[in-house]
This record gives C-alpha cells, sequence and structure tokens, in this order.
C-alpha cells in the first residue's frame, strides 16, 4: 500500500530531515522529487500541480528559512498537505434516527461491490449494528449467489428474490429485512463494465426509491488515474457521499486514493486493506499521511489490538505467566491473536521509524506461526497442558502429526518459538550511510588505550 510512493517521498524529504538551515535551492531540488514521486505513482497532473506549489509557498516563508528546524517544518507540511489532499475530517457513515439506515452501494462491474458490501455488513455487525443485505444485481450472473454464501459466512441476512426489476427487489428487501430486525441494509446495486445510460437510469431509480443515508461509490484503486474519471462520471448523475476504495493493499502507487477527492470533493470513507472479509476499515487520512511518510501509525495498530485482544483474555494470560502456568494452549491463543491483528508486515510498518530502519520486511516468513500452530495442535490436550510430559517418541509423533522436521518440534520445546522480535530480525538493518564508520570493539579499546597514554 502506497510502497512505491513512500520510498520516493521518503528520498525527496531524507535530505532536509536533518538540516537546520534551509536554502531555496534545496528546496527546488525536493519539490522537483516530490513532483515526480506524485506523477510516477499516477496521481491527477493538476492535482499535483497543486499539492506542489502549497508545499514550496509554506517552505519557502520566512518562518521556516530562519527556523533552527526548517527540515523538520517542510516535512510538517507535507505530511498536513497530504491529509488535506485525502480529505482531512470525519470518514465515519452517517446514520438516521429512524431505523433502517440505507446504504447504497454503486460502482463498475469488477470494482468488488459485492465483497465490499460483506466486509461493510461485518465491519458494522462487530461495531454492534444488526445489518442485512440485498441483492439488488440482476445483472451480473451468480451475483446473487455470491452474496448469498457471503452472508453466510459472517451471519448476516441476506434477501434475494427473483425479479427483472432492482427497485422492486429494493423496496420488499427493505420492508422484510426491517421487520426481521435490522437497522441497517446495505443494497449491492448493479453494475457495468464501463458507465453507460442504462446504468444511471437504474442507480436513479434505486436511490430514489431508497432515499439512502449513504451513498458510496466503490473503486478499484488498481485502476489509477481510470478511477478517478469514474469518479467524476458517477458524481455528475448520483452525487454520492463518500467513496468505498478496494484492492488499496495491492496497489503499491496510490494515485486514485490521493486524486479522488481533490477531483471529485467527495471523501475516501473506507478502505480494503485485504482479501479477508475482516479487512475493512475506516479511512482517516491523517494516519494514512503518516504512514507514508514513514511516521507510523500507533493509532491504527492500538484499534488493532483492541478488537483482536478481549480484555479479560488478555488478563489471564498475563496471570497465567506470572503464575508459570502458561501453557501451549495460551501460546496459541496469543499468536492467533496477533493473527488477527494483521500481517508482521502490516503491524512492524505501523511502529513509528521501524518500517523504514529494517530491510526485508516483506521477506519475512510468516508461515513459522501457521507451523507452530500445526506442532500445538498434533499434541494431545495433556501435552498441550503438560509440556513436561513429551519425550523423544512423542516428539517424532507431533512431527510427523504437523509434517515438519524434529528440529523444529525439538526448538519449540526449548522455547525457541518465533515471535515479533525474532521476526523482525529476519529483517536486516539497514546499510550505514557512506562515510560513516561503525564503532568496533577494537575502535573503542584503540581509543580507550590512546587516552591512558
Amino acid at each position: 500500500m502506497f510502497d512505491t510512493l513512500s520510498d520516493r517521498l521518503q528520498s525527496a524529504l531524507g535530505d532536509l530531515r536533518g538540516r537546520g538551515k534551509l536554502d531555496e535551492e534545496a528546496i527546488s531540488r525536493a519539490m522537483r522529487e516530490i513532483r515526480l514521486a506524485l506523477l510516477e505513482a499516477d496521481v491527477n497532473f493538476e492535482v499535483v500541480k497543486d499539492f506542489v506549489a502549497q508545499v514550496r509557498e509554506r517552505a519557502v516563508g520566512q518562518e521556516v528559512l530562519k527556523s533552527l528546524t526548517a527540515g523538520q517544518q517542510v516535512v510538517k507540511a507535507v505530511h498536513e498537505e497530504l491529509t488535506a489532499l485525502m480529505g482531512a475530517g470525519s470518514s465515519k457513515l452517517a446514520f438516521t434516527g429512524r431505523p433502517p439506515t440505507v446504504i447504497l452501494l454503486a460502482g463498475l462491474q469488477g470494482s468488488g461491490k459485492t465483497t465490499a458490501a460483506a466486509k461493510l455488513a461485518l465491519l458494522l455487525r462487530k461495531e454492534g449494528r444488526s445489518p442485512g443485505l440485498v441483492a439488488a444485481d440482476l445483472q451480473r450472473p451468480a451475483a446473487i449467489d455470491q452474496l448469498e454464501q457471503l452472508g453466510r459466512q459472517i451471519q448476516v441476512p441476506v434477501y434475494r428474490e427473483d425479479q427483472s426489476d432492482p427497485v422492486t427487489v429494493v423496496h420488499n428487501g427493505m420492508r422484510s429485512l426491517a421487520d426481521g430486525g435490522a437497522d441497517t441494509v446495505i443494497l449491492d446495486t448493479a453494475g457495468r463494465l464501463h458507465v453507460d445510460e442504462d446504468l444511471m437510469q437504474e442507480l436513479e431509480r434505486v436511490r430514489d426509491e431508497a432515499r439512502p443515508a449513504n451513498v458510496l461509490l466503490v473503486l478499484d484503486a488498481m485502476t489509477g488515474q481510470e478511477a478517478v474519471n469514474v469518479a467524476l462520471a458517477f458524481q455528475e448523475r448520483i452525487a454520492f457521499d463518500g467513496v468505498l476504495m478496494t484492492k488499496l493493499d495491492g496497489d503499491a502507487r496510490g494515485g486514485a486514493a490521493l486524486s479522488v477527492k481533490a477531483v471529485t470533493g467527495r471523501p475516501i470513507k473506507l478502505i480494503s486493506v485485504g482479501e479477508k472479509l475482516d479487512q475493512l476499515e475506516y479511512f482517516h487520512p491523517d494516519r494514512m499521511a503518516s504512514r507514508i511518510l514513514g511516521m507510523g501509525d500507533v493509532l491504527t495498530l492500538i484499534e488493532r489490538a483492541e478488537q483482536a485482544v478481549e480484555e479479560d483474555e488478555q488478563a489471564e494470560l498475563e496471570a497465567r505467566m506470572l503464575k508459570g502456568q502458561f501453557s501451549f494452549d495460551d501460546l496459541l491463543k496469543t499468536y492467533r491473536m496477533i493473527g488477527k491483528m494483521g500481517s508482521i508486515q502490516s503491524l512492524l510498518k505501523l511502529i513509528p521509524g521501524l518500517g523504514k530502519q529494517l530491510e526485508g520486511i516483506d521477506q519475512i516468513d510468516e508461515k513459522q506461526f501457521g507451523r507452530v500452530e500445526a506442532m500445538i495442535l498434533s499434541m494431545t490436550p495433556q501435552e498441550r497442558s503438560m509440556p513436561r510430559v513429551i519425550d523423544g517418541s512423542r516428539r517424532q509423533r507431533i512431527a510427523r502429526g504437523s509434517g515438519v522436521e524434529l528440529d523444529e518440534v525439538n526448538r519449540l520445546m526449548k522455547g525457541k518459538m518465533p515471535d515479533l522480535g525474532a521476526l523482525a530480525g529476519q529483517a536486516q538493518p539497514a546499510a550505514p550511510q557512506p562515510g560513516r564508520r561503525k564503532a568496533t570493539k577494537s575502535n573503542k579499546k584503540k581509543k580507550r588505550q590512546k587516552s591512558r597514554r
């Protein structure tokens, strides 16, 4: 997510961060690199032009040029302008006082509307709401069956009807789900391979019937500038309230995310950060700007931890550990909690400064967690709670049952299990800057002997 852009922007600002005084030549050089970075990220040309002009205007101000921390102030200006570019403000959805609240999803075919509808329903259910889904996409074959299957996975009711008129389906679906106790209704509407008059007329009729509190345009981040063109076409006819951006985790450039707010005036409200149904989250421009500039995202890390770990369960695990009663069952629970928070790579990148200091984060072998889980699940309940009973023959059985080598079982029994620290150790510290010689023990010893003389 934004990896290419992040690397380029951090490189462009790297020379400025450690400087005190700045001159206009250094600023011009940094602005040129920022412009190229944004253009290569497929950001709209006019958006790039305005962005660089805003940053330059702030960077050449006298209060910056005369400041002792001029470089840091330029970085601060870039961060604030990036935040404004992506849409400063709340990304929350609007909910009506009288249920059900209706959310209409619109977009082209292939943008991921149906999966996004299920992800949104799961997100709302976790927030304590009672969502329901209406299968109003009557154009794409198997769209209704797909939504029903997803609804069963997340335990959310799906209304379907064998009809050719989506307006009738929406009308009946909203009434049926509301009678069944749903306080939020999500409409999965039809899309086309391109923007056409029939699509817009159908959406307008569905919108007028449903009178939704939120109209979300589902955009595929992988389409780059084409996503912005699609957003403009929908904005002229549907006047959507915000954007739900899919496949953002697979787009290293991020041009669509950086352009859509500036071009359409409508903010990104939700982003899909993975293929799993629970990988949809609210979009926070200030946090995303921090990630792009390598400042981490502690708030998101805390939120993920709170969602993954129940407070009473955490207290119980801590108590068992302090009493020396931490078993393999407890270890398995801990690993699964970490897994709920996301990949190790994504977690390390949320820690301020760590992602940039370690090279090779993307090569971390997360399969170690899966192998440990397989070994623990190959143990008997007695072996999990009383590891001391696991002798040589039991270890061989566990190795065969989990499909790993005996050495891996032995390492697990000796406590050499993968943790965040060990996994982070697989990524090597970034190479030192040229000209800076790292102090060694022999160098330090020579200096001490010299000082004694």
